[in-house]
């Protein structure tokens, strides 16, 4: 399991002000602000200023978060109002209960 001091290396890409893009880091400032506190960076990426940086992380649609470290990288696709799925999928919380 992960340690205590592990920093969370997190990703957002967006693409503009949009209102999924706005849920989104909401979303993941609470989950991490909850779950990860003093633990995390989030970088977030506008697309429509910096497109380039898409294929890096091989972006195929925003809002995309992108969990870099710890690894395994992992990817969620959306505004991530589902807490159980984003916690889950950045390995957060398990899903055995």
């Amino acid at each position: 399991m992960n340690e205590e001091k592990d920093i969370w290396e997190l990703r957002l890409y967006i693409a503009g002000k949009t209102a999924k893009s706005v849920t989104a880091l909401a979303n993941l400032k609470r989950y991490c602000e909850e779950h990860l506190k003093d633990r995390y960076v989030i970088e977030v990426i506008d697309l429509l200023t910096k497109p380039q940086l898409a294929a890096g992380d091989q972006i195929l649609a925003v809002p995309t978060l992108v969990k870099k470290v710890p690894e395994p990288i992992r990817k969620i696709i959306g505004d991530l109002s589902n807490e159980e799925k984003v916690l889950v999928g950045l390995d957060i919380r398990s899903t055995k209960k």
